[in-house]
């Protein structure tokens, strides 16, 4: 085994590096090695590719050793460039993936996980190496031995090592850099979802612009005030993508789009019980910061954020001292609000007393656990009213209520109109200006 340094060496810590290399091999049963920019291995640990013979077994073509070499700092450059970490496969075709140890955001060392099987060992000799090399009995032999001595991996939980190595590496590595390296994953996964949508639209309306899509629209407003940060990050991307087909790639008209997008989101944010004078300070805000903005990427990256910033604002959670809590009881409540859910139900759920969730719900949300599921309830039964397919005797049951006139009183409570009233109206009579505690 190499020497271990106490002290930095090429601008790194090599203590450190092999510290993390063991702990990954340790929690993961990976083999994991550190290496220079020339390919010299400084430490191994488990079964790493200093163990792996099946390249010695071949021997065809180059110096086995450096063709992996090669391999490896290819992979640590493709790290580099998509942000932090790279899967990928040596010359053999086993996987390996990687993540650079950085010094002034360059690259100085590499952290290097495997190599693994993907796929069986029969399918591994059978496709992958028997379909590149003439392999005598006795090699095939050979090989057999020494890829037993390899795990497999599910490509799913490749995926997760790779994240997890780069976390790990992410501790050696200056924090901004890091950052740097999160952002180019986000904006990477944000651009890849929109081509995407991008390409499903030219497939399916090959010879015009298709109509602006007002339901995902809707549907984008509904997730931010229920604060549903998944789901609106995909509907963003798709609404943009749209944008992006329909406007040729003219910047101007992207940027003017996406002045609308803005006004959309604060005002879903309102809706969904932020507050407004806040709301009104980020709008100001983000006006100032979309003039410097001079590219796509850039632009779809930003506006993922300003989203975040409004869906947030919906819980006020911000300045939440419970904030794992409140979200968790929020969303169990919004799935269920339908059942016969209790306050013992859901501090049972986030792992509080009763008592004590009480409280905390209370100085959080500004309102009371019945007061908060009821006004749940009421804004569900709204859309409800509004299409005259659902009988108004079972819009109560539907949305929790046991007893049809505790809804309609609970409901006037609220909106200052009974249910028959607002279904007739279609939802334009105008609510009372009440206290409204925030959903």
């Amino acid at each position: 085994m190499p020497q271990i340094f106490e002290e930095p060496v090429g601008n790194f810590n090599l203590k450190l590096a092999t510290e993390c290399a063991d702990a990954f091999c340790a929690s993961t049963g990976i083999g994991c090695a550190v290496s220079d920019l020339s390919g010299n291995v400084l430490h191994n640990v488990g079964y790493s590719c200093a163990q792996c013979g099946i390249c010695s077994v071949i021997k065809e073509g180059r110096d086995p050793k450096l063709a992996c070499r090669d391999a490896h700092l290819y992979g640590m450059m493709q790290a580099e460039r998509f942000g932090g970490k790279y899967i990928y496969y040596c010359p053999m075709g086993l996987t390996c993936f990687v993540s650079p140890i950085l010094s002034e955001n360059e690259g100085v060392a590499l952290v290097t996980a495997g190599p693994l099987l993907m796929v069986e060992v029969d399918d591994y000799i059978n496709f992958d190496l028997m379909g590149k090399f003439d392999l005598s009995p006795v090699q095939t032999k050979q090989i057999l031995e020494v890829v037993q001595q390899i795990p497999y991996v599910s490509p799913e939980r490749v995926t997760r090592m790779s994240d997890l190595l780069f976390f790990s590496v992410g501790f050696l590595n200056n924090v901004a850099a890091c950052n740097q390296m999160l952002q180019t994953q986000n904006s990477d996964a944000i651009q890849g979802q929109i081509g995407e949508f991008i390409h499903q639209l030219k497939l399916e309306n090959q010879d015009a612009i298709p109509p602006y899509p007002l339901k995902k629209e809707n549907e984008l407003m509904q997730a931010i005030a229920d604060s549903d940060q998944t789901n609106a990050q995909r509907l963003l991307n798709e609404l943009l993508g749209h944008i992006f087909f329909s406007s040729g790639g003219d910047f101007r008209i992207i940027k003017t789009r996406v002045y609308e997008l803005i006004v959309l989101l604060s005002r879903a944010a309102i809706e969904g019980g932020a507050e407004t004078t806040h709301v009104l300070r980020l709008n100001h805000r983000y006006m100032g910061q979309i003039e410097q903005i001079r590219s796509v990427d850039e632009l779809c990256y930003w506006l993922s954020g300003v989203m975040n910033s409004y869906t947030d604002l919906v819980f006020k959670f911000i300045d939440v001292k419970h904030v794992d809590v409140i979200r968790k009881a929020a969303e169990y409540i919004r799935k269920n609000y339908a059942a016969k859910i209790t306050l013992e139900e859901v501090a049972s759920y986030v792992y509080l007393s009763p008592s004590y969730f009480s409280k905390v719900f209370k100085e959080e949300m500004d309102c009371n656990f019945n007061t908060y599921l009821n006004r749940i309830r009421i804004e569900k039964s709204k859309k409800m009213l509004l299409s005259d397919k659902i009988k108004m005797v079972d819009i109560s049951g539907l949305v929790g209520f046991e007893d049809q006139s505790y809804f309609s009183k609970v409901f006037k409570k609220l909106t200052g109109v009974t249910p028959g009233k607002y279904r007739e109206s279609r939802g334009r009579i105008s609510p009372l200006n009440q206290n409204k505690e925030k959903i």
